[in-house]
């Protein structure tokens, strides 16, 4: 399959991107959801206040980066939205709970808004193509009502497998569920740092600012920078890059996106083959959510591992 030519998928993206901003279907402004993301943000700047800054807190915000990131990268996409494997019941619902710490919705909601984007990329339907604009693609979307995927009727469209499950229908029926989860475990980054520094450092001070550090660094800090690698396979990820395949889309692999989103930024791949649980056709397209699937598979808590349909190309 040789490569898709810049020109062409430039076309397309003229073509396309008139019918999309005529054809979005909004109801109105989303406050609860800006007022959330942007109220984190803005506490996510205590990070700049000089005593609030560890190397633990830095150190803690890295690894969560990942840890939570799988949540979503491997708990609420690969796994949820396209089955490209199968876990225990009990790993599955963990990384949930691991997905939810991260503050991106419900898996029903975010599941219908994926499966959405992938029946409509980059089309009259999709709900975050950047052929409207960047901006609208990263997270713009996000603060607007949309018809076509937020109301039960769509749920029952997208999600129709989740909803039959008891756990997933607790989370859609009770919100605080979910909020309780993000409160609960942000509680559990302070009062960790708050017990560990007090009895590193002998008094209460110590304890109290490696407590801030860690709720700083470790939960505030770490969701807004897994938000936007999220935000960025949908921006980023339809704009910049190159193709291997010619999707009915204009999907990208990005080199940026591959590294910092554990290889959820080969895009253009996984609009090619999105059921499969590899993301990286290539050798040198590294894929770290791919070698932990590997690794679950190999102690058998991963099974019905779905490859790519199409041998990996050569270089």
């Amino acid at each position: 399959m040789s490569d898709v030519g810049p020109a062409a998928v430039q076309r397309s993206g003229a073509e396309l991107a008139p019918k999309l901003s005529e054809g979005v279907r909004t109801d109105g402004f989303r406050w609860v959801y800006a007022i959330a993301i942007w109220s984190i943000h803005g506490l996510a700047c205590l990070a700049l206040v000089p005593w609030l800054f560890t190397w633990t807190g830095v150190i803690v915000m890295v690894l969560g980066v990942f840890l939570f990131g799988q949540g979503i990268n491997l708990g609420y996409h690969r796994l949820l939205a396209h089955r490209g494997l199968r876990v225990p019941r009990w790993l599955e619902y963990g990384l949930v709970g691991i997905a939810l710490c991260s503050f991106q919705d419900t898996p029903v909601r975010w599941v219908t808004h994926h499966r959405a984007h992938h029946r409509y990329a980059d089309k009259r339907k999709d709900p975050h193509s950047p052929l409207i604009d960047f901006y609208w693609a990263h997270m713009g979307w996000l603060f607007r009502e949309n018809r076509d995927t937020q109301t039960v009727g769509a749920y029952n469209t997208y999600a129709r497998d989740l909803l039959g499950d008891p756990f997933y229908r607790a989370l859609e029926r009770s919100p605080w569920l979910s909020f309780g989860s993000c409160v609960a475990h942000a509680a559990l980054f302070f009062l960790s740092g708050l017990a560990i520094g007090w009895i590193g450092a002998g008094e209460a001070m110590g304890g109290l600012r490696l407590g801030l550090s860690l709720l700083v660094w470790g939960v505030l800090v770490r969701t807004v920078v897994v938000w936007h690698i999220t935000w960025s396979v949908n921006s980023l990820g339809h704009r910049f890059g190159y193709r291997t395949y010619p999707t009915n889309d204009v999907s990208r692999n990005n080199w940026l996106v591959g590294f910092v989103a554990a290889g959820e930024g080969w895009h253009n791949n996984h609009h090619w083959n999105p059921a499969s649980a590899r993301h990286g056709h290539r050798w040198w397209e590294l894929d770290l959510t791919w070698v932990l699937i590997w690794v679950l598979e190999r102690l058998g808590l991963a099974t019905n591992v779905v490859r790519p349909r199409r041998p990996r190309r050569r270089s």
